[in-house]
């Protein structure tokens, strides 16, 4: 048995070297880029004009309890625990629409 190892070739060596240096800063700079893009995504919050306006108050009808809420451009609706959606202008903050949900028959 021959115990001494073969030379590895010097140029072997620095093209592994550089690779290995190439493929950190490769990976270094992938890693800020996606950092900067969640600050640049999420750093505006819903507050700085990066989300939908929400509704200051919403006044719900007597014993209606809110479970969801939802909006489109000129409304927003509350969907309710007694299976109803109620549907408000968003200008004037009024009711517009009330929809009975029908509870499945079925099972």
């Amino acid at each position: 048995m021959n115990d001494n190892p073969q030379p590895v070739d010097p140029a072997l060596l620095i093209f592994l070297r550089r690779l290995v240096t190439i493929l950190t800063g490769t990976m270094i700079v992938g890693l800020l880029v996606i950092i900067a893009l969640f600050v640049i995504k999420f750093s505006g919050g819903f507050s700085g004009g990066g989300g939908p306006d929400l509704p200051k108050t919403i006044t719900l009808p007597n014993g209606a309890e809110a479970t969801a809420f939802t909006q489109g451009p000129d409304w927003y609706a509350i969907i309710t625990t007694d299976d109803r959606i109620l549907i408000y202008d968003r200008d004037t903050g009024q009711l517009r629409q009330t929809v009975n949900i029908q509870k499945n028959s079925g099972g």
